[in-house]
């Protein structure tokens, strides 16, 4: 009984310590990075058809197929031309290429017409902190682009602990 007890307390204490550790590290419960997945339904009939293509472009991505990938964010934003995610996937695919500073004005207008509706989530907001460091640190910027990299990683370690942000992980 009393050894039953003493691995009860035991347990009790590893949970807590990692609750707390858990904070400590910036993870915040209930709070998680976008996943384009968790938004495909949402929106009017032009939306759902731009976000599908922009999914497409993901999968594009995914298999390092990147001019497939490009000219499905492009048909998404002929689409649907104020999708804010269409951008945002945009933004990462520029962010890999070979200027990664032309992902700056996506994230510019992701942040803009999100803002404007209300809908700037720390989901979102994480991502654009992050694809804003990788374009610095990748264009020469390097004290900017860790500083940013730092705070997404703090944010959201699950997802930018290495750094970048892949195609599957905003798919």
């Amino acid at each position: 009984m009393r050894g039953a007890r003493t691995a009860q307390g035991v347990c009790l204490g590893i949970a807590v310590c990692l609750l707390v550790g858990c904070a400590q590290l910036g993870w915040r419960f209930g709070e998680r990075p976008l996943r384009l997945t968790d938004v495909r339904g949402e929106g009017d009939a032009p939306r759902r058809a731009s976000l599908q293509l922009v999914l497409e472009g993901l999968d594009a991505d995914a298999v390092d197929d990147a001019r497939r990938a490009r000219g499905s964010y492009d048909r998404a934003i002929q689409v649907d031309p104020t999708n804010p995610y269409a951008y945002l996937a945009l933004a990462r695919h520029e962010v890999d290429g070979t200027q990664p500073d032309r992902a700056l004005p996506f994230l510019d207008r992701v942040e803009a017409l999100l803002s404007a509706h209300g809908d700037l989530s720390p989901g979102v907001e994480v991502h654009l902190i992050g694809l804003r460091g990788q374009a610095y640190y990748a264009s020469g910027r390097i004290d900017q682009g860790v500083t940013l990299l730092e705070e997404a990683r703090v944010r959201a370690p699950v997802v930018w602990s290495d750094g970048h942000l892949s195609a599957e992980e905003l798919r």
